[in-house]
């Protein structure tokens, strides 16, 4: 019978979380999994035989989705890359499996696992995760491509059909939010912007979008990358190693950098000056220790996510929308995961019944010189008709379906072979 090697892949879909949930942003830092390592990551997975697996890191989570059987030896090589102890990440990682790990995908993606509800951010990290790590492989896995897509589907349906991503409440907007909630006569103030990559651009965006005329510059490591996004937005840039010249001038400064370590530190702010810092980066890129210059405060991503409360209650409301939509996208993905899972047996079916026909065809026109067209078309048709009703049986009883499927092979094949060695 025809096997497909693909079908153990989908029972052992899994996911390994580690999030804000029971992770702070400090320890969500020690699990960030950066691009450099992909390459090497993809590389002994394969070399080990392992199925596939690919992860997304961003502010607020680190996880790894998998089609292994064996997610643990996945976990380990994964530790062991970014150097931590697989006991340490299993102290803090949630573990899903099957159904479950489906549906914390699709969850996650419409912005129902985000620390700030209704961030769609997640959902193109989520694509661009995969996709990064497709590009090192050869083969993409069918049934991750599909599960992806699923969710970027149900992304699309939450924001058309609900009003859960109403009022601005990402991690880029929370900053701006705290910004014009807490400091007075902003227009007067100096802001730079250090960092510009996905979460440092919708920070300039809205910084732009809500404060009149703000007074911002932006810097980053790669000058092209910041003369591109300031020429966007008609604000000033520095070159790099103009940042602590220009630190003596700033008073705010928003970090959101994709260093693995910190490289702001207390020796950036020796002159006393009142400073606001944002740090938007985990693993975070601030030391805490600047704060013991009394007159620099600091704020990270998960202080900020406590300020936006209001919006939070209105997203709330649409939570329930939301997940009927989840629910009935997650019933198609399965059903499409049953027929895949069983489509041997049925293409073992038709295979059957259209050698039948092809016989009968044979020995009608060997008889009669002739078949009509009209009877080969309505033959199709009842073949068609038969596998369909084949089909939705095994696929309401997937249960019975190898025991259907021998017991059909056995009427339609064995016997009739059977029957014809007797005669011969």
């Amino acid at each position: 019978m025809i096997q497909d090697s693909n079908i153990h892949k989908t029972a052992n879909f899994a996911v390994l979380s580690v999030s804000f949930e029971k992770a702070d942003a400090g320890t969500r830092g020690k699990f960030s999994f950066f691009e450099e390592n992909i390459k090497k990551f993809v590389q002994v997975i394969h070399e080990q035989n392992l199925g596939d697996a690919f992860v997304v890191s961003t502010c607020n989570r680190t996880e790894i989705y998998t089609t292994t059987p064996n997610y643990l030896l996945i976990s380990e090589l994964y530790c062991k890359t970014i150097g931590v102890s697989l006991t340490e990440f299993m102290q803090y990682a949630n573990i899903l499996t099957r159904e479950d790990a489906v549906n914390h995908l699709f969850r996650v993606a419409a912005g129902l696992e985000s620390q700030i509800i209704g961030d769609f951010e997640i959902v193109g990290q989520i694509k661009n995760a995969y996709y990064r790590f497709k590009k090192e492989k050869e083969n993409a896995n069918p049934y991750l491509e599909r599960a992806i897509n699923s969710a970027i589907q149900i992304s699309k349906r939450i924001k058309n059909e609900t009003g859960i991503s109403n009022g601005a409440a990402s991690v880029s907007y929370a900053a701006v939010h705290y910004i014009l909630k807490n400091q007075p006569q902003l227009s007067q103030k100096n802001i730079l912007l250090l960092g510009v990559g996905e979460i440092g651009q919708n920070t300039v965006e809205n910084l732009v979008k809500h404060v009149h005329q703000p007074r911002v510059k932006i810097a980053n490591r790669s000058l092209d990358k910041a003369e591109k996004i300031a020429e966007k937005y008609k604000i000033p840039h520095i070159e790099f190693d103009q940042l602590q010249e220009e630190l003596s001038k700033t008073d705010i400064l928003i970090v959101a950098t994709g260093a693995q370590h910190p490289i702001i530190n207390k020796t950036h702010f020796p002159n006393g000056k009142e400073t606001l810092v944002i740090d938007l980066s985990i693993p975070n890129n601030v030391e805490k220790s600047i704060t013991e210059n009394n007159n620099v405060q600091l704020v990270d991503v998960d202080q900020l996510s406590n300020h936006i409360s209001e919006t939070m209650l209105q997203r709330q409301k649409e939570v329930p929308k939301a997940e009927e939509i989840i629910r009935e996208m997650t019933r198609d993905f399965m059903e499409w995961e049953k027929k895949r899972k069983l489509a041997p047996n049925i293409h073992h079916f038709k295979a059957v019944l259209k050698k039948m026909e092809r016989n009968e065809m044979h020995n009608i026109h060997k008889k009669h010189q002739y078949v009509a067209v009209h009877d080969m078309q309505l033959s199709d048709k009842m073949i068609q008709k038969i596998t369909n009703r084949f089909a939705k049986y095994i696929i309401d009883n997937p249960w019975k379906a190898e025991e259907v499927t021998k017991l059909m092979h056995e009427i339609l094949v064995e016997q009739p072979n059977k029957e014809f060695n007797e005669k011969h």
